[in-house]
């Protein structure tokens, strides 16, 4: 449900673990070690959500399609993109979005059909009897478009508040219809379509707590009623203030046990290095662990395009090289070959660190870039220093930055043909404002 001016999270400081010397990280590009591909093997799927407008970049959209099996329009079907005038319906850009989905083999999940936020004016001025029926066309006319091409639906988003009361968020749904508006929604949505599942999803609620206890209520209620509910979604935004709960698993076990499937919506987890993705490692697992865990989607490709981006909450960096946490999750999901950003079959290489040079206020770090048993055509290999730490220059490579400006992906500066067993070294300069810790350097990946 992430819009474009949602909730401010407090950032998580990015913790890097790798110690001072000497670090060597191996990766190895292979097609068939894809996210999508290794979550397939294990009865998930492995989604992301995808801006309409990102398409057309060949990185975003090469990325996209090697790596996924699953879509969430970004907004692109919320009330305000597909209906902003009464009974007027605009599918341009989330049509472009499920088109290019079905032509890649990708699930889609439709988000979302009521929700208080994103709706456009008109929505709120109604009355009663009018906000009913405007509710429940939009419900019917968007699910009718898209009939028999959504996985699953966000049928209601968001409707319990924060805290510890347990309530229901105030909006022009709870407020001119009352509680019985959800599960009005859910037949609705039932009976425009019998063949998408339907789910709930909200955010707080990926540990037992007041929130999630009211959603289990209702959930509970609703099974019992024969109310039609599918599926719970736990959007799982995580950072330092609000981290991965303790609880994480069993909470996705109770709302299992209701007889709904669970899924992990809108992931991200600000932070980088190995503590990121031993963060990604704890939610892969309690999915993993949890059978009715039907999948997990990540909230965006990359950083750069992240609503959180200065937390750097993903597996991609700015520049599409496979973060540590792409790695963790790969490998939790049992791939092999993470650590990269894509190759040719067989294709391997090694980074290693050394720190070449120190003075009062910086240090200069190495890194060799060796290539395996093969000869590869090039490489990325990502860095990333401790904030205060900011790298003030580089040599022999040309580096991108994520938006943190703490992750730094070097390419080759030309040439990046290497013969098996050569290397080459790239350089840079650490400006360390009081943090004298190493970087930490990330899996080489060839191509």
């Amino acid at each position: 449900m992430r819009s474009r001016a949602r909730r401010a999270f407090t950032l998580a400081t990015a913790g890097v673990l790798a110690a001072a010397g000497l670090l060597s990280l191996a990766g190895t590009a292979d097609a068939a070690t894809t996210l999508g591909a290794s979550a397939a093997a294990k009865n998930r799927y492995f989604g992301t959500a995808v801006a309409a407008n990102h398409l057309g970049e060949s990185a975003y959209a090469s990325t996209l399609d090697t790596e996924f099996t699953m879509v969430t329009p970004e907004n692109e079907m919320k009330w305000d993109a597909v209906e902003s005038a009464r009974n007027s319906f605009s599918f341009g850009s989330a049509d472009q979005i499920v088109s290019h989905a079905q032509g890649k083999g990708m699930k889609v999940r439709g988000h979302t059909l009521v929700w208080y936020s994103q709706l456009p004016g008109w929505v709120g001025g109604l009355g009663t009897d009018d906000l009913r029926s405007a509710m429940n066309n939009h419900i019917t006319k968007v699910m009718d478009h898209y009939k028999g091409r959504i996985y699953a639906w966000d049928v209601v988003n968001e409707a319990f508040q924060d805290g510890g009361s347990g309530a229901r968020r105030s909006s022009p749904f709870q407020d001119k219809l009352g509680s019985g508006y959800i599960e009005e929604a859910f037949r609705t949505a039932r009976a425009a379509d019998s063949g998408a599942k339907l789910c709930y999803n909200d955010y707080n609620t990926d540990g037992q707590n007041a929130k999630s206890n009211a959603v289990y209520a209702m959930v509970k209620d609703f099974k019992q009623r024969g109310v039609p509910i599918d599926c719970v979604g736990f959007q799982s935004h995580f950072n330092s203030n609000s981290p991965v709960p303790s609880d994480y698993q069993a909470n996705l076990q109770r709302f299992a046990d209701l007889g709904v499937d669970v899924q992990i919506t809108e992931l991200d987890i600000e932070g980088s290095g190995s503590a990121q993705a031993a963060d990604y490692t704890k939610v892969v697992n309690a999915c993993l662990a949890v059978s009715r865990c039907a999948g997990m989607t990540v909230w965006g490709v990359t950083d750069k395009y992240s609503w959180r981006s200065s937390g750097t909450p993903l597996l991609f960096d700015g520049g599409y090289a496979k973060k540590p946490a792409y790695t963790a999750v790969l490998t939790a999901l049992g791939g092999s070959g993470g650590g990269g950003d894509g190759g040719t079959g067989g294709a391997t290489c090694t980074a290693t660190y050394t720190r070449t040079d120190t003075w009062g206020d910086r240090f200069n770090g190495q890194v060799t870039v060796r290539a395996g048993s093969s000869a590869i055509r090039g490489w990325t290999v990502p860095v990333t220093v401790t904030s205060p730490q900011k790298v003030s220059a580089t040599w022999n490579g040309s580096p991108s930055w994520d938006g943190s400006g703490n992750v730094m992906t070097m390419r080759p500066d030309g040439n990046g043909n290497l013969a098996a067993g050569a290397s080459v070294s790239f350089g840079f300069t650490v400006m360390t404002n009081g943090n004298t810790s190493a970087p930490a350097v990330g899996a080489c990946t060839a191509s």
